[in-house]
């Protein structure tokens, strides 16, 4: 009775789908977080008759044959990259990024993770650090005396004080691409990890080679669409009760066996 391993594996499939999607809800607020689909494939198949054997002397040929799958089995969790909408904060190290790219910090451990949440802060000595406090790369420092602080489009930091009518520029905040953006490997905290999927990262100045533009005073809102996820969930709940009704139904067939005397 192989339904009953097939509905399992449906079941167990589902289950999955329902996490991906709960998962993606849960971040509904989250900056720059972006959406999750689950991915499956059919397991292999069992070639009870294979297609194109030959049946009799005279050469006649199975068209189809008799193949039997066995289930399903996840493929994938794949990022929707989609650009969410932007939401104007007016906080002077709050950065939005128009367009492609990641800005890269420097984990404790001193390898490097990717974001694209701008929520920036600044730190006890002045550096501009994540939430988490992981410093941002290159490292820009603010002067303890500065009356604000200005960032263009190109990453350009600026820095104006009291007693200057010019302002003085403190460094360049960089952005990294990568060949494969899907294939980089989320660590949580909005932080992502390069991988021998995603490629080198490629990092150059805001606006070249490709890259989008910062914008200062806005953050990156979620693009997770909450319509589309309960839609998703609806379908993912009927699956899982097709997939129990077959054991359900597979269960009596045995049990109408076993009742044979």
């Amino acid at each position: 009775m192989r339904a009953l391993q097939i509905a399992a594996t449906g079941m167990s499939a589902q289950q999955m789908r329902v996490e991906v999607i709960s998962n993606n809800l849960a971040n509904m607020s989250t900056t720059g977080y972006n959406a999750r689909r689950a991915e499956f494939a059919d397991l292999h198949y069992q070639q009870a008759t294979r297609p194109g054997t030959v049946t009799a002397s005279d050469g006649t040929v199975i068209p189809a044959g008799v193949q039997l799958g066995l289930g399903v089995r996840p493929a994938a969790v794949s990022i929707n990259l989609q650009q969410g909408s932007l939401s104007q904060t007016g906080g002077d190290l709050d950065l939005a990024i128009e367009g492609n790219g990641y800005l890269e910090v420097t984990l404790p451990s001193g390898i490097s993770a990717y974001t694209r949440d701008g929520g920036l802060k600044r730190s006890p000595d002045g550096l501009i650090v994540t939430s988490d406090g992981y410093p941002v790369v290159p490292g820009v420092t603010i002067p303890d005396d500065a009356r604000s602080i200005s960032i263009n489009a190109g990453g350009e930091v600026y820095a104006y004080f009291s007693d200057q009518v010019e302002p003085e520029m403190l460094g360049q905040i960089t952005l990294a691409s990568f060949s494969n953006e899907k294939g980089l490997e989320a660590m949580g905290s909005n932080l992502f990890l390069e991988s021998s999927a995603s490629g080198v990262p490629q990092v150059f100045a805001p606006g070249q080679e490709g890259l989008g533009t910062l914008r200062q005073g806005y953050l990156e809102e979620s693009s997770v669409d909450a319509v589309r996820e309960i839609t998703e969930l609806i379908k993912a709940q009927r699956g899982y009760e097709l997939n129990a009704k077959v054991i359900t139904a597979a269960d009596q067939m045995l049990a109408a066996t076993t009742q044979v005397r």
